[in-house]
């Protein structure tokens, strides 16, 4: 299988084979990643994670990245739908897509209970929807449970290098991982740096989080600082708190090694 159709909407997904007695891993990307995006420097992350913790796993794009199909008119005035919101994302996109769309995949796929394993905005979405939804453990990389100045700082300098036109700069790299790449930079780009987006605080939503959590951060992170990792904290449930030196906002890339042990040690004792 290589999509799903949520609502006539059409998911790129990848399935990695795994005993079927254990909860999946279900793997949610960053803010510009994608199925292929999880892939890089030689490794295939996500492969490697499934094999070491035994456990198969399922990865996807969200609309409007990878080969999913796109938003439509991504930088036009927002509007609802029946289901999918269209037009330029609102301050509640992260929420939408923990609370609406993945249930409804994760219904797709006949995942009832599963580890969440999320990077940057994947990681705040992965705690949305285990706070208000049943999983067995939640795996989080350099979330955003808040926005700070260091992360627009760095969004900031983000467009101002997507839009340099040279040959090998951002879009260019973007492109090869992205059917509209345009779709899948201005979706994230633009409410990141719409002032109403600054209220963006899930704080509170992840004290109801009832399952266990590994927080994982770099100690260079530019898009957050470690009060990130100090604020999730689950009223009932343990929160395992990670931080790596050497190591910027993509943990899995800087530190590969580091975070599948992490990991692995952190899913040993679950269902």
């Amino acid at each position: 299988m290589d999509c799903v159709i949520i609502r006539g909407t059409r998911l790129e997904v990848r399935h990695i084979p795994g005993p079927a007695i254990r909860a999946p891993l279900v793997f949610l990307h960053e803010g510009l990643g994608s199925v292929a995006m999880w892939t890089q420097r030689g490794r295939d992350w996500p492969l490697e994670l499934c094999r070491i913790t035994g456990r198969p796993g399922w990865v996807y794009s969200r609309r409007g990245y990878g080969r999913s199909d796109p938003v439509p008119d991504v930088r036009g005035a927002p509007h609802d739908t029946e289901f999918w919101h269209t037009g330029r994302h609102e301050p509640d996109y992260m929420h939408r897509e923990a609370l609406d769309v993945l249930p409804a995949l994760l219904d797709a796929l006949g995942i009832k209970t599963p580890v969440l394993v999320g990077h940057s905005d994947g990681a705040s979405i992965a705690l949305l929807h285990a706070s208000h939804h049943p999983v067995t453990a939640c795996v989080v990389m350099a979330p955003h449970v808040f926005v700070e100045e260091i992360s627009i700082q760095s969004i900031e300098r983000a467009r101002a290098a997507y839009l340099d036109t040279k040959e090998q700069g951002l879009r260019s790299r973007l492109a090869r991982y992205h059917d509209d790449v345009d779709n899948a930079f201005w979706q994230w780009n633009d409410i990141w740096l719409d002032p109403a987006f600054q209220r963006f605080d899930i704080r509170n939503e992840c004290r109801h989080i009832s399952a266990p959590v590994l927080v994982i951060q770099g100690a260079n992170d530019e898009y957050g600082s470690l009060q990130q990792v100090e604020d999730v904290a689950p009223q009932h449930a343990p929160a395992f708190k990670l931080v790596l030196e050497a190591c910027g906002h993509s943990p899995h890339r800087d530190q590969p090694e580091a975070v599948l042990t992490a990991v692995a040690d952190f899913l040993s004792g679950q269902p």
